[in-house]
């Protein structure tokens, strides 16, 4: 990691609206370069896309907002069993600083993770992404998953789509508090709720 970067962990009641209009802008940089559709949830000063977090992890340099990485506590279904985690989404880092990396923000997340007492961390990414992914699990305790169906409500009910969709990312689990070996079976997770 580069020395002039320093991660901050934040919960969203702390964040400023001055915060939120900075967070807006990076990731109307960082999302808008894959699809203008990407970039614009974030209009203004929303700082998010789906689910708001409640802990967000932010580097920051001389430069402004370099990562984040958010958090969400929620419980999500595996096949059948209820399992609680700690989403971990709304990833992104700035195009100058490629090789800061997914690996970086879960390192700045850990320790609250332990806190916060959840047994297994989760999230999603999209398949183009695998190979960075399985790189990052090599060095660490991430599982990573595909051929599971992700069902996630949209964030807005609107008239013209239906309220949910059903999604095959690549899934990835972090153990926390409990073993790999205690994560449900199955081949569907519904989150209950929008994405991260």
């Amino acid at each position: 990691m580069r020395a002039d970067v320093q991660w901050k962990l934040r919960w969203e009641s702390e964040l400023e609206l001055a915060e939120h209009v900075e967070l807006a802008e990076f990731f109307r940089k960082t999302y808008g370069p894959t699809g203008a559709f990407n970039a614009k949830p974030f209009e203004g000063s929303q700082s998010w896309a789906g689910a708001r977090p409640e802990l967000r992890a932010i580097a920051y340099d001389a430069s402004g907002v370099a990562a984040h990485m958010g958090l969400l506590r929620r419980f999500i279904k595996v096949g059948t069993t209820d399992q609680l985690v700690a989403e971990l989404g709304l990833y992104g880092v700035r195009p100058d600083l490629e090789g800061l990396g997914i690996g970086h923000s879960i390192q700045a997340m850990l320790p609250v993770l332990r806190e916060l007492a959840v047994p297994f961390a989760f999230g999603t990414v999209r398949p183009a992404l695998q190979k960075h992914i399985e790189r990052f699990g090599r060095n660490g305790p991430v599982t990573v998953v595909s051929e599971i169906s992700v069902r996630s409500t949209l964030p807005h009910a609107r008239t013209d789509l239906p309220p949910t969709r059903v999604e095959d990312p690549l899934v990835i689990i972090l153990p926390v508090g409990r073993p790999i070996s205690d994560w449900p079976a199955g081949t569907t997770i519904d989150r209950n709720g929008p994405e991260l």
